[in-house]
């Protein structure tokens, strides 16, 4: 355990996060993601739901700021307006940890290939559909 890191962030987590570059992504994905397939790193955080991952990855990721969108969402084709309550509550962490940034909803077209350039890709038990989201790493400036 370690004091201020949220306890989900285990080693493997920590490390991928760490290793990670500015305008590296990182998707978050729900149980029935292909992430496995999808992954060129995958990282399991079975037993959690995405929006505990969101949160934990927010507490110590910097979202990128050098472009105008950097947080996407995973949106139904058939209704890619819809805000289903799993992005309502994703709205909500990003608001609170990633203030200024807006969530963008990709339909599975343009979501699929940004999950399969991203860094690595987080494998929750999020049970509810389209309960994906990719996170665009940015810097922490000098003090």
């Amino acid at each position: 355990m370690l004091i201020g890191i949220p306890p989900l962030l285990g080693p493997e987590f920590l490390a991928t996060l760490r290793a990670m570059g500015h305008g590296d992504e990182i998707a978050l994905v729900d149980g029935n993601y292909p992430a496995a397939e999808h992954a060129r790193r995958l990282i399991r955080a079975d037993g959690h739901d995405v929006i505990a991952v969101l949160d934990a990855v927010l507490a110590v990721t910097p979202v990128d700021d050098f472009v105008a969108e950097a947080l996407f969402r995973a949106v139904p084709a058939a209704a890619p307006d819809r805000l289903d309550p799993v992005h309502q509550e994703m709205e909500r962490v990003c608001a609170a940890r990633a203030p200024g940034h807006a969530l963008i909803g990709l339909t599975g077209d343009a979501f699929y290939p940004r999950v399969k350039a991203a860094y690595a890709v987080v494998a929750t038990s999020e049970p509810r559909l389209h309960g994906n989201i990719i996170i665009r790493k940015g810097v922490i400036r000098p003090q």
